[in-house]
């Protein structure tokens, strides 16, 4: 009787079963997102700003507006019943910077959502069809390329006066550039691939290829983009209401409460310290959420 044994047959790797759970892409980007811990960091921070912009009304021990000539300039922590001080009118600084949250994130959020609107719209246009149409949303693109984005801005305000809405359809007006040209040079890659080829064959429309085939597919890199405009947007308001042409008062903005501060802030150095350390932190807070989403949303990083 022999003892040889069986020899034991090998699968090859690439063909043995893989024990990985099915993860959508998105299900991966989320998994590598919420693993990266200066992406979290920075959620928290956005969250924060967000949950201070909607609830302001709730949470800030005062109205933005409320004034009290016996209590000019406080130092923090002077008046128990104003921790962080008060201003040159004696509004109260805790609640000044809590609705300064809440104007930060209208003009950060708002002058995206028009920027994705005309930069999607135009950049798939040029995208798609190309020819003409390319050619002259190229050329629209390269004329509004030429003018600095924050001195149009100022441009603009200073002509159509401060205010909330001025403010937002002036850094709106260049906002849109850089989703045109990101949305073009996708499309233009994807307009070629085998899935949008066999869906012109079955004689599916252009809008249709561009809404339910080109367009979910240049979506990571969108995303990645208007988390950067976001900040950029903040600053920019932040920018025109430190000159003094942005949002007008009484309405509370980080850039207007540090602009105010300069002519006492050798002296009544909170003033200008605290609005600043929350600009700081909404920008540092928006690019570590950006900068997780481009590592989550980078195929090649897929496992």
């Amino acid at each position: 009787m022999s003892n040889a044994t069986t020899p034991t047959l090998r699968v090859p790797l690439h063909l043995q079963e893989s024990k990985r759970p099915y993860r959508t892409l998105w299900q991966d980007a989320l998994r590598r997102f919420f693993h990266n811990r200066l992406a979290v960091i920075g959620l928290c921070i956005v969250g924060a700003f967000l949950f201070m912009a909607i609830f302001a009304d709730l949470i800030a021990p005062y109205p933005y507006d409320k004034v009290d000539f016996t209590k000019v300039r406080l130092f923090p922590f002077e008046d128990p019943a104003h921790p962080l001080g008060t201003d040159d009118v004696g509004r109260d600084y805790l609640s000044r910077l809590i609705y300064g949250a809440r104007t930060s994130m209208i003009v950060g959020l708002s002058v995206q959502t028009v920027a994705v609107l005309i930069g999607v719209t135009l950049g798939g246009l040029a995208g798609y069809l190309g020819g003409k149409v390319d050619f002259a949303i190229m050329r629209l693109i390269e004329v509004m390329t030429a003018f600095p984005g924050l001195l149009f801005a100022i441009l603009l305000v200073t002509v159509a006066g401060g205010g909330l809405l001025n403010v937002i359809i002036a850094l709106s007006v260049t906002s849109w550039i850089g989703i045109a040209r990101l949305t073009r040079g996708q499309l233009l890659s994807l307009r070629e691939k085998e899935f949008v080829e066999a869906a012109r064959s079955i004689g599916v429309s252009k809008g249709r290829i561009i809404r339910a085939h080109l367009m979910p597919n240049a979506l990571s890199p969108l995303l990645v983009a208007v988390s950067f405009g976001i900040p950029a947007a903040i600053f920019g308001e932040a920018g025109l209401s430190f000159l003094g042409i942005g949002v007008n008062d009484p309405i509370a903005s980080w850039g207007k409460m540090v602009g105010i501060s300069q002519a006492y802030v050798s002296v009544y150095w909170h003033l200008a310290l605290f609005p600043t350390v929350l600009i700081a932190l909404a920008m540092l807070g928006f690019s570590f959420m950006g900068d997780g989403l481009r590592d989550a949303l980078d195929p090649k990083l897929l496992e």
